[in-house]
């Protein structure tokens, strides 16, 4: 389970949403251990917590030896006080080269120290593919070799319907998690980096072909109508919703395992339907099937 989000402030404090925040982490840490489950603590996120995006903030914190010293220092306070099982680093998104290589510096530091702790370090990033050409997005930097100082990298192969003129159908269809796929594993080859590493990212909510509407979640849809669960679109609210059914997250986990990665992530868990319908429920299954030990990464906002 992973808790988000903990924002980085420039100076290098970590920022939560007051002690309501801390109240639901602390519940949330006590309830997963008794149910063998681990939990890691989310920083960063789009939004920050004194308003606008968060990239400045994170930018800025790891600019600096001072300041990403001092962020490491609290995010390994933070999990020994906490008791947390690790930490899930969230930087949307390294936009330059020194973006990239401060991350990559910054990561190295986090690893030392939560290695020494016997805690996980994950990374969430962004998915790299164009949802309408397939091609390399470019924007978005990251050093391959930092990905040796992860055990996992959660990819949010999601939030394609952003890419060139909005449109809702390419939030996160089936080929879009194939083009996914396809780049991250021969990057993974090209560095001699283990597949295992990697998950892929699938969205629990809908989104709205008239973007003036707000998402919904995979819940919602499937409490209206039961039979919702094994589609992708469904009419309401005067417009088209676009979502991922049970079907294509089938289809979606069996590419995940078919080319070597090692489990999946949720965003976000709070948008599941319960149940026979529970798409959580519908991943595990199908990673049952496999003698390996796999993963679920699923994110759970405050």
């Amino acid at each position: 389970m992973i808790f988000s989000f903990a924002h980085p402030a420039k100076d290098g404090r970590v920022l939560m949403n007051g002690q309501t925040a801390k109240t639901n982490l602390k519940t949330m840490v006590k309830k997963a251990h008794e149910q063998k489950t681990k939990v890691l603590l989310a920083v960063g996120g789009w939004y920050h917590i004194e308003g606008g995006e968060s990239y400045d903030y994170f930018r800025t914190a790891i600019s600096n030896s001072t300041s990403r010293t001092k962020l490491v220092d609290e995010l390994i306070s933070l999990t020994k006080t906490e008791n947390l099982d690790g930490i899930d680093i969230d930087f949307e998104h390294p936009r330059s080269n020194e973006d990239a290589e401060n991350l990559n510096i910054f990561i190295q530091a986090l690893d030392e120290r939560l290695s020494k702790l016997d805690k996980e370090l994950t990374i969430a990033v962004y998915s790299k593919i164009h949802s309408v050409t397939g091609t390399e997005i470019q924007s978005v930097v990251f050093k391959p070799e930092m990905f040796n100082y992860v055990d996992y990298v959660n990819i949010m192969a999601y939030d394609g319907q952003w890419d060139g003129e909005y449109n809702a159908a390419n939030l996160s269809p089936y080929p879009f998690a194939e083009d996914i796929v396809t780049y991250w594993s021969t990057l993974f080859d090209k560095h001699k980096l283990s597949k295992e590493k990697l998950i892929l990212g699938v969205p629990f909510y809908a989104q709205p072909e008239d973007v003036s509407i707000n998402q919904m979640s995979y819940g919602a849809i499937v409490k209206a109508n039961p039979e919702n669960a094994q589609r992708d679109t469904v009419k309401m609210h005067g417009t088209t919703y676009h979502y991922n059914g049970i079907q294509t997250i089938n289809k979606k986990t069996d590419l995940a395992l078919d080319n070597g990665f090692g489990g999946m992530m949720i965003w976000e868990l709070g948008h599941d339907a319960k149940g026979n319908y529970s798409l959580t429920s519908t991943i595990s299954k199908e990673l049952a099937k496999e003698n390996e030990q796999q993963s679920i990464f699923a994110k759970v906002y405050e």
